[in-house]
């Protein structure tokens, strides 16, 4: 889920950990939250968007920080 506008998370009342991608506006990493479990908070100072994942899913496609996400519209 990519939530926009904003540079923190949190995950009260979540059951389960989640991956979160700090994007700036560029849509390029600045931080990758592994493993984010409930009852936390994680952000980044300059993030305009944040991509949730699920938990394991960045290490395992080898997502990093300083890459840029592209969007293909598939139709």
């Amino acid at each position: 889920m990519l939530i926009t506008k904003t540079s923190s998370i949190h995950m009260f009342f979540m059951a389960f950990s989640i991956d979160a991608v700090f994007l700036d506006r560029d849509m390029r990493i600045r931080r990758i939250a592994h493993g984010l479990r409930p009852w936390r908070i994680a952000w980044k100072r300059g993030s305009k968007s944040v991509l949730e994942l699920p938990a394991g899913s960045t290490r395992a496609t080898g997502i990093e920080v300083g890459s840029q996400l592209l969007w293909d519209d598939l139709k």
